[in-house]
């Protein structure tokens, strides 16, 4: 029931993927590497666009090469990736393939820890891609992905809570979002009330208030819903960034 919930969740978001030309500006050092790769990795997670995320792996090993100081982040995605493509193959029923996979994406998330352990992108993707794939994990793994991505939350909670109003949207419920739910996947519960309550202040009016309201009135409808990417990643990010950085040079 979990994962038909999750892959529902999914399938609305499918509006949020469209086509981009393959000729993406890795070279253009005004980008971030986030700018660079996030919208062909999403379409990956968010509507199985595997053509997309081939795309998006491949880029990453180009970045690697280009941007060294951000092999971190670049690591963090690389092991997002390999989350998700171990996740297909659990469902496809290929275990071994599976166990290879997720082995290699807690190498990629612990390599790129050790690289940057308060860094906030590596945080970002790593609690991020945990927090969309953990509860399609077998039983026996969910524990300990949750632990991990409730750490990254930490992380970034941290550094931004102070000033987390100030933040948009889609930054500031996907903090409180995984903070909440990851809080709560590890037993937390006060913890996870606490940040509920912060949503329902903080988040009002915006996609992350129902889910946040249904949670508080009942509990039992967090087994089988999610608070992450209620308003995830709308297109088109990188296309106008490049649109308005032309028009100021």
């Amino acid at each position: 029931m979990r994962t038909l919930k999750i892959l529902t969740l999914v399938t609305l978001l499918a509006t949020i993927a469209v086509a981009y030309s393959s000729d993406i500006p890795l070279d253009d050092t005004r980008l971030t590497i986030h700018t660079l790769v996030r919208e062909d990795v999403f379409a990956g997670f968010l509507v199985n666009d595997l053509e997309r995320l081939t795309r998006g792996e491949k880029n990453i090993e180009v970045l690697l090469e280009k941007r060294p100081k951000a092999k971190a982040e670049l690591l963090a995605w690389k092991g997002g990736a390999m989350l998700y493509r171990a996740t297909l193959a659990l469902e496809k029923n290929q275990r071994a393939e599976f166990e290879q996979k997720y082995k290699q994406t807690l190498a990629l998330f612990d390599e790129a820890k050790q690289l940057g352990p308060t860094n906030g992108g590596v945080n970002a993707v790593t609690g991020g891609s945990l927090g969309l794939f953990a509860d399609r994990l077998p039983k026996e793994l969910r524990a300990a992905a949750w632990e991990r991505a409730y750490n990254a939350y930490q992380v970034l909670w941290k550094q931004q809570g102070a000033n987390i109003d100030k933040f948009p949207v889609h930054f500031r419920g996907e903090v409180l979002g995984g903070v909440a739910q990851s809080a709560l996947r590890t037993g937390r519960t006060q913890e996870a009330n606490e940040f509920l309550d912060k949503m329902l202040v903080m988040m009002a009016g915006t996609p992350y208030e129902p889910t946040a309201k249904k949670w508080k009135a009942d509990p039992k409808s967090a087994e089988n819903s999610s608070l992450l990417c209620m308003n995830c990643h709308e297109p088109g990010r990188l296309e106008a960034t490049v649109t308005k950085l032309n028009k100021t040079n």
